[in-house]
């Protein structure tokens, strides 16, 4: 159920948007235990000036290639399992794409599974009203 917000600096290729893209949702299925096809995700390009951060909050040298990640999904991971997504991605960016660890920032958003539809106007994973 998780919806991936992707957010980099302009000019990168559609072929490395598409890797960002696929390394992430890997790390779901690997980390999270994420159904396989649950993939949703937008992946957009910004001008310099509209990614605004700071470079070096928490002691982390960020450069203007950070990656923003932002992912809204059902609440109920450890933090161990959480630990390991974050640097799941962290890696596979910097092994496959060499972005640095330090340019990749991750926030979760946790909601309950009601949250959602997938369409048709239902809630698919809500428990049905008694």
């Amino acid at each position: 159920m998780p919806l991936a917000r992707i957010d980099l600096l302009e000019g990168k290729t559609p072929e490395y948007r598409s890797q960002v893209g696929l390394i992430v949702y890997q790390a779901m299925l690997d980390c999270l235990n994420v159904p396989k096809d649950d993939l949703f995700q937008i992946i957009t390009e910004h001008p310099k000036a509209e990614l605004q951060f700071d470079r070096n909050y928490l002691g982390v040298h960020r450069s203007e290639d950070c990656i923003f990640l932002q992912i809204t999904l059902n609440g109920g991971r450890t933090v161990e399992m959480k630990q390991r997504f974050y640097k799941a991605i962290a890696d596979g960016l910097h092994e496959t794409l060499k972005v640095r660890r330090e340019d990749v920032f991750i926030n979760l958003v946790e909601v309950s599974k009601e949250n959602w539809s997938f369409g048709n106007g239902e809630a698919q994973y809500a428990t049905p009203a008694s």
